[in-house]
């Protein structure tokens, strides 16, 4: 008996071992906690994973840039970025001209609609993109797609980076910034409401956002980015703030296409079940774009073929 109670015992071990071993960890590349891709990476995070198979885990980072670049190395397994950056990146083109193409991203699926912000005092005498000269602007940290953004309309509306006083911080601290007076403007790129920008506009500071359209905009799409597109942040998505034409990108979720085609497969079905559908309208005003037939629209890079085998079996992808 004594035998086989030791038996039974390594037995345990060996199974336990053997669970361990077939866990496998997912981590997902978002943004800072101020934005929307933390946000919604945890959420994301939360309904793919599956006990004793995937554990996914939403980890903050510099943004599109760094996570592209995370994603490559294999320093993180797939990471939120935008669709321009994405494409660029994968092609060796845009932004990352001269630069090895990171040929290995692969797509698991486009999310929702990134707005592109540009965040005044309600009291500033700032009422289009050009008056931003020599004015003390946030630009978002390097490795940011904001600042690869805000670079672009600036050069839209005749300005360089060298005409402002440019800071690289994140939202939050742009936010704080721009309500203590020491700084006129930030960008931010990302899906609304942006809590920095929300949590700005509920303390009482009164904020505008500034339109991004015209021939600018036009401008704007036909040469630095096919990916954007037009779109109207809507009344009231920041208390006291009006409806406003502006920009927007898609948000999409990719990876690396040496991870497992079962595991990208596993993950992007359970993205897409009834109950994981539920969290993500409850859990997020962006949750609501998160759905099978977006899942494959603004597609600018190859999809990963567990991602394809299972947008084939449900008929959104031929």
């Amino acid at each position: 008996m004594r035998h086989k109670s030791i038996l039974f015992a390594l037995l345990a071990v060996v199974l336990t071992i053997n669970n361990v071993n077939a866990q496998q960890y997912f981590r997902i590349g978002t943004g800072g906690t101020s934005g929307t891709y933390y946000p919604i990476g945890v959420l994301v995070a939360q309904v793919v994973s599956q006990p004793n198979k995937i554990i996914a885990s939403a980890q903050t980072s510099n943004g599109s840039l760094g996570n592209v670049i995370g994603i490559a190395s294999g320093s993180i397994e797939s990471g939120f970025v935008q669709a321009d950056v994405a494409s660029w990146a994968q092609k060796g083109t845009g932004i990352f001209e001269g630069r090895p193409a990171l040929g290995e991203l692969r797509l698991i699926a486009n999310l929702y609609p990134e707005s592109l912000h540009m965040v005044v005092r309600q009291d500033s005498a700032i009422q289009s993109v050009a008056d931003l000269k020599g004015k003390r602007i946030a630009l978002d940290e390097v490795g940011s797609g904001t600042l690869v953004n805000a670079r672009q309309v600036l050069a839209a509306y005749g300005l360089e980076v060298t005409d402002v006083k440019a800071e690289y911080i994140k939202p939050k601290q742009a936010s704080d910034k721009l309500k203590a007076g020491t700084l006129d403007a930030f960008f931010f790129t990302g899906g609304t409401p942006a809590m920095a920008i929300s949590e700005l506009a509920d303390s009482g500071v009164g904020i505008r956002l500034l339109p991004i359209d015209g021939a600018a905009a036009v401008r704007l799409r036909a040469t630095s980015s096919p990916f954007l597109f037009n779109d109207v942040i809507p009344a009231n998505t920041y208390k006291g703030v009006g409806a406003v034409q502006t920009l927007a990108v898609g948000a999409q979720w990719v990876t690396n296409e040496k991870i497992s085609a079962d595991t990208v497969y596993q993950i992007t079905k359970a993205l897409f079940t009834e109950s994981s559908q539920k969290v993500l309208r409850s859990g997020h005003p962006k949750g609501l774009f998160i759905t099978k037939e977006n899942a494959v629209k603004g597609v600018g890079i190859p999809f990963h073929p567990g991602a394809m085998r299972f947008y084939k079996e449900i008929g959104v992808l031929k």
